[in-house]
């Protein structure tokens, strides 16, 4: 059973910066593709950003791009996602999550972080 352990987040003041870290272990993971997503008050839960272990190219959704980086450091089994340049809008519970493709939609994800909070205020 592959387990996803986070850590991370907080509360940052618009315009400032936080690093998320989802560190994973159990069989196989590292032929997976682990994505974040964020579900904010009242919403979906979205996609944020995905990497691929196996050759490190990764993808961003468009609302974040240039802002968020996400990365693997494979000695460590993480993958980070770094936030820059932080918005109000950007507030929500950050998941990572692991398939063996890159999906959007949430429901196709059974193993999940337990999930951390991000707080921009204005």
């Amino acid at each position: 059973q592959v387990q996803l352990v986070q850590s991370g987040g907080g509360l940052v003041q618009a315009g400032g910066s936080l690093k998320l870290s989802c560190a994973a272990s159990g069989p196989a993971f590292r032929t997976y593709v682990t994505a974040w997503f964020r579900q904010a008050p009242g919403k979906k839960r979205e996609f944020v950003a995905g990497i691929w272990w196996k050759n490190g190219r990764t993808q961003v959704v468009d609302s974040v791009k240039g802002r968020f980086t996400i990365s693997r450091a494979n000695d460590q089994n993480t993958v980070y996602l770094q936030m820059n340049s932080l918005k109000p809008e950007d507030t929500a519970v950050y998941y990572c999550g692991l398939n063996t493709g890159l999906y959007y939609n949430p429901d196709m994800y059974i193993n999940w972080g337990q999930g951390t909070q991000v707080t921009v205020s204005s």
